[in-house]
């Protein structure tokens, strides 16, 4: 055993596991030593006292009455938040003037766990959220079945339902990373368009089922009820497979900017195939060539020629904390934590590095790992105050590796705008400062 030089803690060398500091996992493994070491750091660090005298208002008057519907504490109100929707102006938009495009993004800085809650859920909207009764909607099974069916949210509540963990994923998530201009951009802004829900709802293919499909069906259409008619073609494989329309997020009813009362979700898919407002599934031979499935969501190859149907979600992972979103006060010991998350199955392993790359350390990955859904990683590192660059790595079930930024763009060329899922990089200065570098 020996002291660290800046904090004087007891630090065995035998768990160090590369270069920059990184620990091995068993430091957070074992909540003994991680408790121990973890307090007397934040203790040097942020200056934490010994408990004295003397009593905050709060613990002398009554508090206020409990809520109808909770909310967050106003101290986080301005903390815990979303970008505000960036809106593009229907006028400037050459493929349809009808179009109002608001994103809003979820803060993984701010966030624990996998569950995103409702309201932080990343949302994406072409046409604006339209203001649906319930008891005036419906979805229409129909096309190549024997028996056209219409299920309203009453008669779907009547089916057995599953509740799953999934996420889900716009296909323009990290897009910027493609060039060469994100070093501003922060954590939510680049990678915030991804989230994890529990989804409870009833799988499609019981309803297929019921409506009796012809053996002839390769496809379904799936369209939205809002004004620009939102559709996509989904494969019937997938839709035979896992796919559901989902009635309730984290334990109630969706929320209107997800889709209320009713939406598809195709696990593992690309986010505007999982279609909101949900009115329309139209089961046929061919794929409908929608203009979000010809103009927009196809991936441009360096031959000018548009890769389609690339709908699955590649395996990734981010960095939440570090993150240019903080900054780091002093020398010490810290968490590295992010999420890993594949369209195809579980998450099997996430390595992280503090040297660009150049060595490596597998992190903890905090159990159940569901799959198609997001997994948080953990991992101990000592800084010693000298310039530092953090990655992740993630490998899911299949042995699918997360690729490097380099080999990404050697293979699909720098015109995409979709399934960016190379490894990304922050840079720690010596101040402590963060910012995202190309390394």
């Amino acid at each position: 055993m020996k002291k660290d030089q800046d904090k004087n803690l007891p630090i065995d060398t035998t768990d160090r596991v590369a270069s920059g500091g990184l620990l091995s996992r068993r430091l957070f493994l074992n909540s003994a030593v991680a408790t121990t070491v973890a307090l007397a750091t934040t203790r040097a660090a942020y200056g934490q006292d010994v408990v004295g005298e003397g009593q905050e208002d709060w613990t002398l008057y009554p508090g206020s009455d409990a809520l109808e519907y909770g909310e967050r504490s106003r101290f986080e109100v301005e903390r815990v938040k979303k970008f505000k929707p960036q809106v593009t102006d229907a006028s400037q938009d050459y493929w349809d003037l009808r179009t109002t495009n608001a994103t809003t993004r979820t803060p993984h800085q701010h966030l624990m766990g996998t569950i995103t809650p409702s309201g932080l859920h990343f949302s994406v909207t072409h046409h604006g959220i339209p203001d649906i009764d319930p008891d005036q909607h419906a979805v229409v099974i129909h096309g190549m079945v024997k028996n056209p069916l219409k299920f309203d949210i009453n008669a779907l509540e009547n089916y057995p339902t599953i509740t799953r963990e999934y996420f889900l994923e716009c296909s323009g998530n990290s897009g910027a990373l493609w060039g060469e201009n994100a070093r501003d951009i922060q954590l939510d802004r680049m990678h915030g368009l991804v989230s994890g829900s529990q989804w409870t709802g009833i799988p499609l293919s019981t309803l297929l089922d019921e409506c009796g499909i012809s053996s002839d069906a390769k496809w379904i259409i799936a369209e939205g009820a809002d004004s620009g008619s939102l559709s996509r073609s989904i494969p019937i494989d997938k839709a035979l497979k896992d796919s559901m329309i989902a009635i309730a997020q984290n334990g109630e009813r969706i929320m209107p900017n997800q889709g209320y009362p009713m939406r598809l979700f195709n696990p593992g898919f690309e986010g505007n195939t999982s279609i909101k407002w949900l009115r329309s599934l139209y089961v046929t031979d061919k794929p409908v060539m929608s203009r979000f499935e010809t103009s927009r969501y196809t991936d441009r190859m360096p031959d000018g020629k548009a890769l389609q149907f690339s709908l699955e979600i590649d395996v990734k992972s981010m960095i939440t904390r570090p993150s240019n979103a903080m900054s780091l006060p002093k020398h010490g010991l810290y968490e590295i934590t992010g999420l890993a998350w594949s369209g195809r199955g579980k998450v099997a392993k996430v390595e992280v590095s503090v040297d660009g790359g150049t060595t490596w350390a597998e992190a903890a990955l905090e159990g159940p790992i569901h799959s198609i859904m997001l997994t948080r990683f953990r991992i101990p590192w000592m800084w010693d105050g000298r310039s530092a660059i953090l990655q992740s790595r993630a490998t899911d079930e299949f042995g699918r590796v997360q690729p490097v930024r380099e080999k990404l763009i050697e293979a699909r060329g720098r015109r995409p705008s979709y399934h960016f899922h190379g490894i990304q990089s922050w840079g720690v200065e010596p101040d402590g400062k963060i910012k995202h570098v190309y390394a």
